[in-house]
């Protein structure tokens, strides 16, 4: 075991009712390690999320989070400590339509949102300009946003307490190319910034060199993870 890493994964087995079992043969990810892996659809990629943050166990194998098994977990308490490590951009991430981007970017601080405190409003503010949500948009309410900007909206979200390690879920879904690659680049630059973890699960390969310097293909028959060599022209553009 490699106890220096956030995430360590071996001979992984996970049965979610997909044409095969979700396998993994040997992942791991080190506390500042930039990551994507193409070759998870979204079911494939939810598993993935719900096994590394242990909410879920494998049926064969073993992973580990900050050196320690996810098996060894033994109650409530001490998982949401271990989750509250892991900033998740997901679909299943809930957003509050009626109310506006800035009240959505505080509610990881505060459920008291009409009105919002000064010091509250600053820090969803510094989460707005992190991620890249234009000032015009930020009293606006969720709904009239676009797919980029609630993809933005779940990122900032992800990062407000701080995570060691960042797990995009297809965040990419629905986005333009071009909207895509600006986004895997914007991701990678704040994942660097702050020092944390990366792992990018997409079916883009694209995306994935956008968004890290290192990329993975899993092989989802053997479970086994190929790095891609050399460069993907329209990370190249968007560079």
């Amino acid at each position: 075991m490699n106890t220096g890493a956030v995430i360590e994964i071996t001979a992984l087995s996970k049965d979610y009712h997909g044409l095969r079992p979700l396998r993994i043969e040997k992942l791991t990810i080190g506390a500042r390690d930039l990551v994507a892996i193409v070759g998870l659809d979204q079911p494939m990629a939810e598993t993935f999320v719900n096994l590394v943050t242990g909410a879920t166990l494998p049926d064969r194998g073993e992973v580990n989070l900050f050196g320690r098994p996810t098996a060894a977990i033994t109650d409530s308490t001490e998982w949401l400590s271990v989750v509250d490590r892991f900033g998740i951009v997901s679909e299943r991430a809930v957003l509050l339509d009626a109310l506006s981007v800035i009240q959505n970017l505080a509610i990881p601080f505060t459920l008291d949102i009409d009105p919002l405190a000064g010091d509250v409003r600053e820090r969803a503010v510094l989460l707005a300009r992190e991620v890249g949500l234009l000032e015009t948009e930020w009293l606006r309410c969720v709904s009239e946003l676009d797919a980029g900007g609630r993809t933005r909206i779940r990122l900032a979200r992800a990062l407000a307490l701080d995570p060691s390690a960042l797990l995009l879920e297809h965040a990419n879904a629905g986005l333009p190319a071009d909207a895509a690659a600006v986004l895997g680049a914007d991701v990678r630059r704040i994942a660097s910034n702050r020092g944390c973890a990366l792992v990018a699960l997409t079916a883009a390969p694209e995306f994935a060199a956008a968004a890290a310097p290192r990329v993975l293909t899993l092989d989802p028959a053997s479970g086994r993870l190929s790095e891609r060599r050399g460069n993907w022209s329209l990370f190249k553009r968007g560079e």
